[in-house]
C-alpha cells in the first residue's frame, strides 16, 4: 500500500504565512523609512530655523550698524564744519594783527612828499593810488616798498604830471603784493 500525502494545504499555508511576513516586513520597512524621512526632516528643519535666527539677528545687528554709520557720518560732518570755523576764525585773528601791521608798515614806507588817497586789497594784491610832488619821491616809496619786509615786487601801472594850486604834482597808481613776514619778524615788529 501506498500512502499518499496531500501536501498542497501545507504549501498553501506556508506560502500565506510567507506573503503575511512579507507584508508585515514591508510595513515594517515603510514605517522605518518614514520615520527616517521625519527625523531627516525635523533635522533639516531645525538646522533652518537656527540659520533663519543667525540670519534675523545679523539683520538686527546691521541695522543697528548703519544707524551708527549714520551717527557718524553726522559726526564727521559736525566734526568738518567746527574745523571750517575754527580756521575762519583763525584767519580772521590773524587777519586782524596783519591789518594792523599792514597800516604800520605803510605808513613808516611813505616818504615826504607823497601822499596816498586810495587803497584797495584783493587777496594779495593791493592797489595804491595817490600824489607825489615829483617822480623821483615816487620811486623812492617803491623802494621803500620792496625793501619792506610786507610787501614785494611794487609795480608802477601809472603816472601822470598834474597842475595844482600848489604847482605840480604826479598823480600816481601802484601795485604791491602783501606777503607776511616769519612770526619771528612779527613778534619783534
Amino acid at each position: 500500500m501506498t500512502h499518499h500525502i496531500n501536501l498542497l494545504p501545507w504549501r498553501e499555508q506556508q506560502r500565506k504565512e510567507r506573503q503575511r511576513q512579507f507584508l508585515i516586513s514591508l510595513i515594517g520597512a515603510a514605517i522605518v523609512a518614514l520615520g527616517g524621512v521625519f527625523l531627516a526632516n525635523s533635522y533639516v528643519q531645525t538646522h533652518i530655523d537656527r540659520q533663519n535666527a543667525r540670519n534675523s539677528r545679523i539683520e538686527q545687528e546691521n541695522k543697528a550698524l548703519d544707524i551708527q554709520i549714520a551717527e557718524i557720518r553726522d559726526l564727521q560732518k559736525t566734526r568738518q564744519n567746527l574745523i571750517e570755523r575754527m580756521r575762519v576764525i583763525e584767519q580772521l585773528q590773524d587777519q586782524r594783527t596783519t591789518s594792523v601791521h599792514l597800516f604800520d608798515e605803510l605808513i613808516s614806507t611813505l616818504p615826504d612828499g607823497v601822499t596816498v588817497t586810495a587803497m584797495r586789497q584783493e587777496a594779495a594784491q593791493i592797489t595804491l593810488d595817490g600824489q607825489a610832488q615829483s617822480n623821483a619821491r615816487v620811486s623812492s616809496y617803491m623802494k621803500n616798498l620792496d625793501a619792506s619786509s610786507w610787501f614785494q615786487d611794487p609795480q608802477l601801472v601809472v603816472i601822470e604830471t598834474k597842475e595844482g594850486k600848489n604847482g605840480r604834482f604826479a598823480q600816481f597808481s601802484l601795485r604791491v603784493q602783501l606777503t607776511r613776514p616769519n612770526a619771528e619778524a612779527e613778534v619783534k615788529s
